[in-house]
């Protein structure tokens, strides 16, 4: 049995009803008024008062050049690792043709989606990185227009900097300021001049996400977005101090970020939990770590490599870190992460900035079924058939047959149409 050195407070499912109505009603008006709903929501929750939200090509390059070239050269190369990386993924995906039987042809087709809408969220950190993560990706994936939107700074001002550079950078053809939910209900529904998006994509707090979750369906979505969630699997040969600040980096994401830790040691549990109290009294954004870290952090001690194993596919967490003798041993068995991070050189951050995978990753146990962002998100993959007439007509009778099975006779009509039309070329005479 697991054995929990330390273990987050139990809590009750937090009640979103609030958060629900709130979006449900945004979203209705952004709806059914269109862009003067926009226009007030923006003034009344980011204090924006210009008469557009688009961004012009003078702001992008003023910005531009205000902005220090060894910024520019490290956003270079995030960007480049990523495309590089959705490049080879794109690769791997291929269109095929095959005679699965005498006569029938079918196919696969890849076609990319024609608009993606791009968020980054502002929040208590810029995620400049996002740009590359989900505009540089739709670059890569073919997507024909690509907007992208962040929220103004705090007191109305325009976008962070360094996040608008980085969208323009990254491919945007049009990029807008404009954040929370009217800014997913504007790319959804085409509002305030901006084309009305295929698909979304971005994290955010509570209202975005339940933006994206109301809007799925009228457009596709990257995946659901909650709080970032952190696991380090590690033996007693890892470094404690490395897995403390490893946690602690995940944690600063915010007040309900959790971080994990899970070992086969005990006394390796208590160096650890140890090493976190230790750096929390010096991290420099401790405030926010350390209560993350009381509410949200745990340490488990499992028994053998099997149970831990066992323990990190419960958790399914987004990042998971493997820092043990054998990282190979546990990256053949586990099942569910968003992305793994393997052996003590490698580190979340990483992969959040731009070692080139994608940092967009399921979150709350959704690593059980889904992976995260990446270029196959904007690529439809489609499919297609043809089929001689002698083909068609061996398979007509029994796919008429299992029409006729399920009650569904008008099928099971344009079945016998092509039985006898194509039965020695003769034409039916009547269609009963």
């Amino acid at each position: 049995m697991p054995e929990f050195v330390k273990q987050a407070p139990s809590r009750e499912m937090q009640d979103l009803s609030a958060v629900e109505n709130t979006v449900r009603d945004m979203l209705t008006r952004i709806r059914s008024e269109g862009d003067p709903a926009v226009f007030e929501y923006a003034a009344k929750l980011d204090g924006w008062s210009a008469d557009t939200f688009r961004v012009s090509n003078d702001e992008i390059r003023k910005t531009s050049d205000r902005l220090p070239e060894t910024f520019k050269e490290d956003f270079a190369l995030c960007l480049n690792n990523v495309q590089d990386f959705a490049k080879r993924q794109r690769d791997s995906m291929s269109e095929f043709h095959e005679e699965m039987t005498p006569g029938v042809v079918l196919g696969q087709k890849l076609i990319p989606v024609g608009n993606a809408g791009c968020y980054i969220p502002g929040g208590k950190y810029p995620l400049i990185s996002a740009a590359a993560m989900s505009v540089g990706t739709a670059r890569v994936a073919g997507v024909e227009h690509v907007t992208g939107c962040a929220p103004p700074r705090p007191g109305g001002e325009g976008i962070f900097p360094h996040t608008l550079y980085a969208l323009h950078a990254a491919g945007a053809d049009e990029i807008y300021c404009i954040g929370g939910v009217q800014a997913m209900a504007s790319m959804a529904f085409g509002r305030v001049g901006m084309r009305a998006a295929d698909i979304i994509t971005g994290p955010g707090n509570a209202y975005v996400a339940e933006a994206k979750r109301q809007l799925f369906g009228q457009v596709g979505i990257d995946l659901p977005a909650g709080p970032t969630e952190v696991c380090v699997l590690c033996d007693d040969s890892a470094d404690p101090e490395l897995v403390a600040i490893d946690l602690l980096g995940q944690a600063e994401h915010g007040p309900d970020s959790p971080a994990w830790a899970v070992t086969t040691s005990r006394a390796h549990a208590e160096q650890i939990l140890s090493e976190v109290e230790r750096q929390l009294k010096t991290l420099p954004t401790a405030e926010m770590a350390e209560r993350s870290w009381r509410d949200f952090g745990e340490i488990v001690v499992a028994d053998s490599p099997e149970e831990a194993c066992v323990i990190v596919d419960k958790y399914a967490p987004e990042h998971l870190e493997i820092q043990t003798r054998d990282d190979d041993w546990y990256l053949d068995r586990l099942k569910n992460y968003g992305s793994a991070f393997v052996g003590q050189e490698a580190t979340v951050a990483y992969g959040d900035k731009g070692v080139g995978t994608n940092h967009t990753l399921p979150t709350g146990g959704a690593a059980r079924y889904t992976g995260g962002l990446w270029v196959g998100k904007f690529i439809k993959t489609v499919t297609w058939q043809r089929l001689t007439r002698d083909a068609s007509h061996e398979l007509a009778g029994p796919l008429g047959r299992m029409c006729e099975a399920e009650g569904m006779l008008a099928h099971a009509i344009t079945c016998k149409v092509r039985e006898e039309r194509y039965r020695g070329g003769n034409r039916p005479k009547e269609v009963v």
